[in-house]
């Protein structure tokens, strides 16, 4: 039994998604520390994110038109930084399933393309073959209609041997 190659691309996208985690980590610490950061980046998916799961849950509920009240400025800077580090894995997980399915994709491309010259090169000496049998026939006719030369010619010689001997008797 044939074992495939090592799916060395497989393991090092794996490894891609491993750093992730502690890059995601690294972006919600510098998330809670820098105030630009918190105030541009965290704040307003934060709050956008509590305000459509807030009315989500009111409209389950029944509470159509309640309003809903903003977060406070640290639980929406941990739940921004929160949602940028789960979207920092979503988006390298996401990015290695496109390189993946590129590499597949160029893989079966490559597989296709040996097929067609394969295929190719069967047709074209399936055409010299069949011109070898064309020919071959051809000559073979030839041969068959000069031996039925020869065999008429044969025959021709043998009455003439035997007009010959009665001619002598």
């Amino acid at each position: 039994m044939v074992v495939g190659a090592f799916p060395i691309a497989k393991l090092l996208y794996l490894g891609v998604r491993q750093i992730s985690k502690p890059l995601a980590q690294r972006i919600k610490e510098g998330a809670r520390r820098s105030q630009f950061f918190r105030t541009y980046i965290c704040l307003p998916p934060a709050q956008l994110y509590h305000w459509v799961e807030m009315r989500t849950k009111m409209r389950i509920l029944g509470f159509r038109g309640a309003t809903i009240k903003p977060l406070n400025e640290e639980a929406a800077a941990d739940l921004g930084a929160e949602l940028l580090g789960e979207a920092t894995i979503f988006l390298v997980g996401g990015c290695c399933l496109v390189l993946e399915y590129m590499r597949q994709s160029a893989q079966s491309r490559r597989k296709e393309e040996e097929q067609r010259n394969v295929m190719e090169t069967v047709q074209q000496e399936l055409g010299i073959l069949l011109l070898t049998v064309e020919t071959l026939e051809t000559k073979n006719k030839e041969l068959a209609r000069r031996l039925g030369a020869m065999d008429e010619l044969h025959t021709q010689v043998h009455e003439l041997k035997e007009l010959l001997n009665k001619s002598k008797k």
